[in-house]
């Protein structure tokens, strides 16, 4: 492959700061499972319909499947991997743990990386607004009655604003 093709990928991730030379074609979810071993970040359907790759691109949640690594380059990238603390629990992992908000899993690194982005944006969380963050996130296993559970435990114990409304 000609350099023609090669793309400098320079970005912050979970805090570290990493750079490599990859295909300019490489996709972000790529980039993030097979260059950095970071394997959270879970690819589903390749097309932006699941979620299941969210992560938050300086400080907004994105779908990594549909970014260039290239495009993000320069950025800082948050993945399920780095949203805890060393040593412990993020109080979205603690609040879907605690409020059974997953069944296989699959789905469960998008479905918190772009909730995460909801309790960033510091938006009034409410049954609206964690619709319209999540409506991007298929779960083919659960009911989201226990996520919107999770989201509003944990924006409630990370102080985000909240109206607490009966999950329909």
């Amino acid at each position: 492959m000609t350099s023609a093709g090669l793309a400098r990928v320079q970005l912050t991730v979970n805090g570290r700061a990493v750079e490599r030379q990859v295909d300019s074609r490489t996709l972000l979810v790529d980039f993030l499972r097979k260059d950095l071993g970071l394997t959270g970040t879970h690819v589903g359907c390749d097309t932006t319909q699941c979620g299941a790759c969210t992560v938050n691109l300086d400080g907004m949640a994105v779908k990594s499947c549909t970014v260039l690594a290239a495009q993000a380059s320069g950025g800082a990238v948050t993945t399920i991997e780095g949203l805890a603390p060393v040593g412990g629990l993020h109080a979205l992992q603690q609040a879907f743990n605690r409020c059974h908000a997953l069944q296989c899993g699959f789905c469960t690194p998008g479905m918190i990386m772009a909730a995460d982005g909801l309790l960033r944006s510091g938006c009034m969380v409410d049954d609206a607004s964690i619709e319209r963050a999540l409506e991007g996130n298929l779960c083919r296993c659960t009911g989201y009655v226990h996520i919107f559970e999770a989201v509003k435990e944990a924006a409630h114990a990370l102080g985000a604003p909240t109206h607490r409304e009966t999950t329909a």
